[in-house]
């Protein structure tokens, strides 16, 4: 196949999931539901951290971080997945490409950086509860925030910019939902892999090492807590990290499926509803988990939802 950098501007053919018309009704009405879930659930998460004074704390000022990170993600992806799933037309423009892929790219690694952000936050709540105060200042809160969000983007733009210097083949067809790093490789008609190795180096930047930090400070947790002699006590620790825990799980699983585990029929096949679960599901996900798993923002949602006059005067 021949491919021009000029041709490029004409757009993209996204495949998604043209070859089951059936699932698309279905992932239509599916995937509208959830989008407005999110929408709703992330959106009270940030309303109740930022009107709450008892959660004005790191933990919250971290989490609403995250939710307003899958405000962006979902609607940077979810809006062009459901015109794309309402008829027969499948294009996304070169430059509307462009965006998606470098907004997505830049939120998906941001969201890696802030994770383990937040697992550190819980390593010093649990393992240095006496120095846990002076340690999470609100400078130092603002600094790692901004460390994730902006090692997010770099990354982002690095990407971007390597993936669409590539000549890519004429027929544009993009066998994916969205505008996804590995999707774009594979229509590339010249040898990809430096970008390959490039993105494998990304990968382990971005995911192995953040994941391993995670883990080794959840180890550190783990050691801690198994020290505490009340059995209330070590149930109270292990829940203020179990909702962080399973977000890890849920999002770096469905990361490494789709970037870093080795490519087969098997992966091509179910690759697309990977990519659906931790760009559509799991944002989803997130404000549920925190808000059944922990009472403050139970009870913090209670009041905003059904504030009780004779609470404000007192």
């Amino acid at each position: 196949m021949k491919g021009t950098n000029s041709s490029n501007l004409a757009g993209f053919i996204l495949l998604g999931f043209s070859d089951q018309p059936q699932l698309e009704t279905i992932l239509l009405l599916v995937v509208s539901i959830i989008y407005v879930l999110t929408l709703v659930g992330n959106t009270a998460i940030i309303l109740v951290s930022y009107l709450n004074p008892k959660l004005h704390k790191p933990m919250y000022f971290f989490l609403s971080n995250l939710s307003f990170l899958d405000l962006c993600f979902t609607t940077s992806i979810v809006p062009q997945m459901l015109w794309n799933l309402k008829g027969p037309e499948k294009t996304i423009s070169y430059t509307g490409c462009v965006i998606q892929l470098y907004v997505a790219l830049g939120l998906g690694s941001t969201e890696c950086i802030l994770l383990t952000v937040m697992a550190y936050d819980r390593f010093n709540a649990i393992c240095r509860p006496l120095h846990y105060g002076v340690i999470m200042h609100p400078k130092l809160l603002r600094h790692l925030a901004a460390v994730a969000w902006i090692s997010g983007f770099v990354e982002s733009t690095v990407q971007t910019i390597l993936i669409f210097q590539l000549p890519l083949c004429s027929h544009h067809r993009v066998d994916d939902f969205m505008c996804e790093e590995p999707a774009l490789i594979k229509i590339a008609c010249v040898n990809t892999t430096f970008l390959e190795n490039e993105l494998s180096v990304a990968s382990v930047l971005y995911v192995v090492i953040p994941l391993g930090l995670i883990l080794v400070s959840y180890g550190c947790i783990a050691r801690s807590v198994l020290r505490i002699k009340s059995a209330e006590g070590r149930r109270k620790a292990f829940g203020t990290c179990g909702s962080h825990l399973l977000i890890v799980v849920l999002f770096f699983g469905t990361i490494i499926s789709v970037y870093i585990q080795p490519k087969s029929k098997y992966t091509q096949n179910h690759s697309r509803f990977l990519t659906l679960f931790y760009t559509v599901v799991t944002p989803s996900l997130n404000p549920l988990i925190y808000t059944l798993r922990n009472k403050e923002v139970k009870w913090a949602l209670r009041r905003l939802l059904w504030r009780d006059p004779r609470q404000e005067e007192m």
